[in-house]
């Protein structure tokens, strides 16, 4: 089975194309910078992942997504090569998105600060006299 589940910051926009004979299937990418569990000394502690998202997936990305979100991918992992224009040979591994979900609320990654630490706004002064209270 081939199955991963990353939980991770965007690094930047998706870029986001069409192709097709009416430009009508979308394709996007981004990178997912995810943190790493256990962290060595004078290492790395995040891996960046290349994540390519299809058809609705990557028109939600182009609609949804921005650089700094934390959201939830989940998909699976295929490699490839190519070979770039010196002649080498070049190896892949990204995540094919089959779902993308967010992590965090709006106001976390960036906008209006959430006005307590769980997302939820205050209720204000709640009656007395309600039969739950």
């Amino acid at each position: 089975m081939n199955k991963v589940l990353l939980i991770g910051r965007l690094t930047r926009d998706p870029e986001v194309r069409y192709s097709g004979e009416n430009n009508d299937k979308a394709v996007a990418k981004y990178t997912l910078a995810v943190e790493r569990r256990f962290k060595r000394e004078d290492d790395d502690n995040a891996d960046f992942v290349g994540i390519t998202a299809f058809g609705k997936g990557a028109e939600f990305s182009e609609k949804y997504l921005h650089k700094g979100m934390k959201i939830a991918v989940i998909g699976r992992i295929q490699t490839g090569t190519y070979t770039n224009k010196d002649g080498q040979k070049v190896y892949t591994t990204d995540v094919i998105a089959d779902e993308q979900e967010f992590v965090e609320s709006k106001g976390a990654a960036g906008g209006k600060p959430d006005s307590t630490p769980d997302g939820f706004d205050p209720v204000g002064d709640i009656p007395e006299d309600l039969p739950f209270n």
